[in-house]
C-alpha cells in the first residue's frame, strides 16, 4: 500500500520545518545500512544537535523547491540517499557521523548544502576538521584567563617596582650621607 497525497504532503511540510532550522544539511549514500545501524547514526547524532532523514528523493526535491537556501540538495538527492540536518554544533555533529561511518565503513558522503551553496564532500569534511562550540568557547575563555591574569600581574608589579625604586633611593641616600 502506497502513501497517501496527504501523508506525502505531511512528510513534505516535515522536511521544510527540519530545514527550516538546520544550518547544513548533508547528503549520504545509505544503501547497505540496516535499520539497527540507521538508529545508531541518529542516536548519535541527536545531542548534538542533529538528524537524519532518510525519505524518499522526490519529497526532498519537493520540500527545497523554491528554497534558495536549500536547492541544491536537490541536484545530489539521487539513488539511496539520508539527509543529515545539523542544527547546533555542527562540527560535533560530523565528528558523530564520522565515527559512525569508521565503526560501519558503510556509508560516503555526496555533499551537502549550506547558506545556497553546494558543498562538495571535501567541503564537509573540512567544516568536520573545526572545532567544536565547546572547543572554541574553551579556547575563547582561555585566552580572556591569560589577558586577564597578565593585566593582573601587571598591575601588581606597579606598586612593587615603585617599592623597589624608593628603597634603591633610600638606599643611596644612606650611602651619600
Amino acid at each position: 500500500m502506497g502513501r497517501t497525497l496527504e501523508d506525502k504532503k505531511a512528510i513534505v511540510a516535515e522536511l521544510k520545518e527540519s530545514l527550516s532550522q538546520s544550518q547544513l544539511a548533508v547528503v549520504i549514500d545509505y544503501k547497505s545500512l540496516t535499520v539497527a545501524e540507521i538508529t545508531d547514526l541518529r542516536r548519535r547524532l541527536r545531542p548534538k544537535g542533529g538528524e537524519c532523514k532518510v525519505t524518499k528523493n522526490t519529497l526532498m526535491r519537493k520540500a527545497v523547491e523554491g528554497d534558495a537556501n536549500w536547492q541544491p540538495l536537490g541536484q545530489i538527492a539521487k539513488e539511496s540517499a539520508a539527509f543529515l540536518l545539523l542544527r547546533d554544533d555542527i562540527g560535533g555533529a560530523l565528528k558523530a557521523y564520522q565515527d559512525f561511518q569508521k565503526a560501519t565503513k558503510k556509508t560516503v558522503i555526496r555533499g551537502g548544502a549550506m547558506e545556497g551553496r553546494l558543498l562538495s564532500e571535501d567541503d564537509v569534511k573540512a567544516i568536520a576538521d573545526l572545532p567544536s562550540k565547546e572547543q572554541l568557547i574553551a579556547q575563547i575563555a582561555g585566552a580572556i584567563n591569560g589577558v586577564a591574569t597578565k593585566l593582573a600581574v601587571g598591575i601588581n608589579e606597579v606598586p612593587g617596582g615603585l617599592a623597589r625604586a624608593l628603597q634603591a633611593v633610600a638606599d643611596k641616600d644612606k650611602e651619600a650621607a
